[in-house]
């Protein structure tokens, strides 16, 4: 695996995921929400969940998150959805982004699913 870039080596998992959701919002994803979902998922230790206004917005989304990241030597371990564009999922280990078509993340309703999981307000960003 590679090093990670000095000034993220050293972050939190609160911290990437911040990271995340300043690309998400310099890329204008809609309803941007991020769940703490330590001890309660083994997988991951935050979720961050966006809207996208259409599918080519979505994977653009997803191409902005993958390339801020990259560029932090940090690669998505796991990538799926990104030909569709209807629900993308970007797993950065700690931290598992998901990007939804509007009307894709309504049906699935993870905000529901993970409703024990404590919010994170993406005000402060």
């Amino acid at each position: 695996m590679k090093q990670l870039k000095k000034e993220i080596q050293d972050k939190s998992g609160l911290e990437r995921v911040k990271i995340c959701a300043q690309v998400a919002i310099d890329n204008k994803a809609e309803d941007l929400l991020i769940l703490d979902v330590r001890g309660i998922a083994s997988f991951a230790d935050y979720f961050l969940i966006m809207s996208g206004r259409s599918t080519r917005h979505v994977q653009g989304l997803a191409e902005a998150l993958e390339a801020a990241m990259r560029s932090k030597r940090i690669s998505a371990a796991k990538a799926e959805g990104i030909n569709e564009g209807m629900w993308v999922l970007l797993d950065f280990d700690d931290v598992v982004v998901h990007i939804f078509y509007h009307e894709q993340r309504s049906f699935y309703d993870l905000e529901g699913l993970w409703h024990n999981a404590p919010r994170i307000e993406t005000d402060d960003l």
